[in-house]
């Protein structure tokens, strides 16, 4: 072999034993990297062992709850499966705080009755609200109903203003209203109520839809309803008797015999309304029996609701009528009556749109509360004083006399300082509570009245009837087959609304509403009739086959105790606690990581990233060349 083979040989035989260029400086790279991530890990640490800098305290809850929340209304609203789909809460504006179901201070509802116009056979469902990004605690029953059904569907609120988003058109599709033109109803909306009373009340004239007649209550008087000026308020046939079941994490579920055995723990939330009122407490004072209807979402039990009670006021009250004036805070367009939300409001509670003959007169309308409201209150004393009220501590006279005497006010009637003087004569307890309530909620954000046309209220006269308002509607507790009420600090609103919250000055942007009032529901009684009250025959249940729902499976055993509830038990605001926690946010609470166990994992994350480092680096030697 030529030296120079053999030279150009063995220089070959060297060069593929030694290493890539490129490949060594990766490696080093890789390596030098791995150190200092190892360090920078190891550093951490430490740092995290010794406590390092604790974590941002998390900003603390509003002192007053936002009053003004959103209520996402799902897709095909009248459906079975829009029936079925949560509405979602949230705040209007973010920056006034969040807004939370299981806070009764914020608590929103939604109630459905359907008629089947064939048969007459009347149902409710009481479709379920939970937090906007949250999941049900139970997922809602999917109600099952004919196709030719009409679904009626109405909103009550426990804040200030209720506002109606669309979700895919749902707001159109669904016929909602909750104001005129950026004008809220405030607390209470509702979708396609027109079309369900035209139906129910042709049914009704048809003999297929039997609506029970209100009967005789333990005083030998006809049963008040819900145009009765001995129940009414400022804001009458306003918000729902809907409620919904709270667990002890603030998720919500729909009220069910189920539902309430499988969650033992969880707590009942209720809308503040005068219908709660009238079937809670009122009638069962008196002896009386409300409406109900089959549950859709609960099968074998019977509720009450909104359009119940409309329906069979409009069937059987006899005058004076109570029918919604244009006084009524709720009605007005920033503090001035407004013909066109009045007929609005009207229409969505079945009652006839506004007439020569029925003007919506607020002196009428006062004059028939400070004459004919106060003397049924006064007649019913035996009966109401020894029964409850939603004012724990109260009973339900003193709670009447003093709601009674902040409607004149907020309503600005000239009865009001008349029927102030003879209330506080009446019922010095009733008195006392009406005048700790204006001191109590003197600083209360929602301490408003509108004021009627005619003429104007003080401020101080204003103050002390929001006031009034507040304390008697103040929210109590009880959970679920638990004892007494217990008083809630609820600032505004309550467990049954007293007198309602007065219409904000400055209404916020609705996502649509209707700006012409729907075609007027004819009604069987008329506001001008001089009939003496009477009561018709004794209360009958619908003729035709109660609708069904879906079949659900059972998991749960039932107690007696639990499957016999009644909607028209008493039940009261609540506020459901929500758990606390400690760890990490983001992922780190995610994962169930602490700061405990953080530093051991950093320091074996840090130990492995250094080994690395260190073989890359070190331990790679070259190979020798022989």
């Amino acid at each position: 072999m030529h030296p120079s083979d053999a030279a150009s040989t063995g220089t070959t035989q060297a060069h593929r034993r030694r290493p890539p260029r490129g490949r060594t400086k990766r490696a080093t790279l890789i390596g030098v990297l791995a150190g200092i991530l190892g360090l920078a890990t190891l550093l951490g640490s430490a740092f995290g062992a010794t406590g390092g800098t604790p974590p941002a305290a998390a900003a603390a809850p509003p002192a007053t709850p936002n009053a003004n929340c959103t209520l996402t209304v799902p897709a095909n609203p009248l459906s079975a499966k829009g029936l079925a789909t949560p509405y979602q809460l949230s705040a209007t504006d973010p920056a006034q705080g969040p807004c939370q179901e299981a806070n009764t201070a914020q608590s929103a509802f939604v109630q459905a009755t359907v008629v089947d116009p064939a048969t007459g056979a009347i149902a409710v469902y009481n479709p379920l609200v939970i937090d906007q990004g949250t999941k049900a605690a139970v997922a809602p029953v999917l109600p099952k109903f004919p196709a030719r059904a009409v679904v009626g569907i109405w909103f009550g609120f426990n804040a200030g203003t209720l506002t109606l988003k669309s979700s895919q058109g749902s707001l159109r599709a669904g016929n909602c209203v909750n104001g005129l033109n950026g004008s809220l109803f405030t607390q209470f909306a509702y979708c396609n109520a027109p079309a369900f009373f035209a139906a129910a009340n042709r049914a009704e004239r048809s003999g297929r839809l039997k609506v029970p007649a209100l009967g005789t209550g333990k005083d030998g008087k006809p049963c008040l309803s819900t145009r009765d000026f001995g129940l009414i308020d400022q804001d009458q046939s306003d918000n729902v008797t809907t409620d919904y079941l709270a667990t002890a994490a603030g998720t919500l579920a729909q009220k069910t015999a189920l539902t309430v055995a499988a969650q033992p723990a969880s707590v009942s939330l209720a809308n503040g309304s005068d219908n709660l009122l009238l079937t809670a407490f009122v009638d069962p004072a008196l002896g009386c029996t409300p409406y109900t209807a089959p549950d859709l979402a609960d099968p074998g039990h019977s509720v009450t609701s909104l359009g119940l009670d409309e329906l069979q006021a409009a069937a059987f009250q006899r005058a004076p009528i109570a029918l919604v004036p244009v006084n009524d805070p709720m009605a007005q367009v920033n503090g001035a009556t407004s013909r066109a939300k009045t007929n609005l409001y009207r229409a969505g509670v079945d009652m006839p749109a506004l007439s020569r003959r029925d003007t919506g007169d607020p002196l009428a309308y006062c004059a028939s509360l400070a004459t004919t409201g106060l003397q049924r209150i006064n007649a019913d004393k035996a009966f109401f004083t020894g029964a409850a009220s939603p004012q724990a501590g109260q009973n339900l006279f003193d709670f009447l006399t003093a709601r009674f005497t902040a409607s004149l006010t907020n309503l600005n009637c000239p009865q009001a300082s008349a029927s102030a003087s003879a209330s506080a004569s009446a019922s010095a307890s009733a008195s006392v509570s009406a005048s700790a309530s204006a001191s109590a909620a003197s600083s209360s954000p929602a301490a408003s009245t509108s004021a009627a046309p005619s003429a104007s209220v003080s401020p101080s006269t204003a103050a002390s009837a929001s006031a009034a308002k507040s304390a008697s509607a103040s929210a109590t507790a009880v959970a679920a087959g638990s004892g007494a009420p217990a008083v809630s600090a609820s600032p505004s609103s309550g467990s049954v609304q007293a007198i309602g919250v007065p219409v904000s000055t400055s209404a916020p942007a609705v996502v649509q509403i209707h700006d012409t009032a729907p075609s007027p529901v004819p009604v069987s009684a008329s506001s001008s009739a001089a009939a003496p009250m009477t009561t018709k025959a004794s209360p009958t249940t619908t003729t035709a086959a109660p609708m069904t729902t879906s079949a659900a499976p059972v998991t749960t055993t039932i107690p007696p105790t639990i499957a016999s509830h009644s909607a028209a038990a008493p039940i009261m605001h609540t506020t459901a606690a929500k758990p606390t926690s400690t760890a990490m946010s983001g992922v780190l609470a995610e994962t169930g990581a602490s700061r405990t166990t953080l530093p051991y994992v950093g320091l074996a994350v840090s130990l492995m990233l250094l080994g690395v480092s260190a073989f890359l680096l070190i331990g790679r030697r070259r190979p020798r060349v022989r």
